[in-house]
């Protein structure tokens, strides 16, 4: 049995799929302390990045990170995000895309919520950026 996330492979699959379709890839993410990304962009713990082959350059849509160098009001900046950071990637245009849920990109609850039940789970936000 493979240890491999099927999430790199759909992310890879959907950044196709809008180039052939002649979309523009977003990529949302939420930033963590392993996530390198302009901070004066970051957004409520979030980014929204153009993947489009205009935007960035040396995109690497590995298994376990996400890499690229982007401008970011004119200025260059390189772009790493793990794969545990991504929320969902989807088409500028239409909206169209997918979302990640689970262990893997969910926020760790606290250890004690004190209350004896647990906390409903946060659904995913994906915002337009224009």
């Amino acid at each position: 049995m493979s240890d491999l996330s099927t999430k790199p492979y759909l992310i890879r699959a959907i950044y196709e799929w809008c180039a052939d379709s002649g979309l523009t890839p977003y990529l949302a993410v939420r930033v963590d302390e392993a996530t390198r990304v302009p901070v004066a962009y970051i957004k409520d713990g979030e980014i929204v990045l153009n993947l489009s082959a205009d935007a960035v350059k040396n995109l690497h849509l590995g298994n376990d990170e996400i890499t690229c160098g982007g401008r970011f009001g004119g200025v260059p900046h390189a772009v790493i995000v793990p794969m545990a950071a991504v929320i969902g990637i989807f088409a500028k245009e239409t909206g169209q895309g997918l979302v990640f849920q689970g262990q893997e990109s969910a926020p760790t609850p606290p250890a004690d919520d004190g209350g004896g039940g647990k906390p409903p789970p946060a659904k995913p936000r994906l915002r337009v950026v224009k």
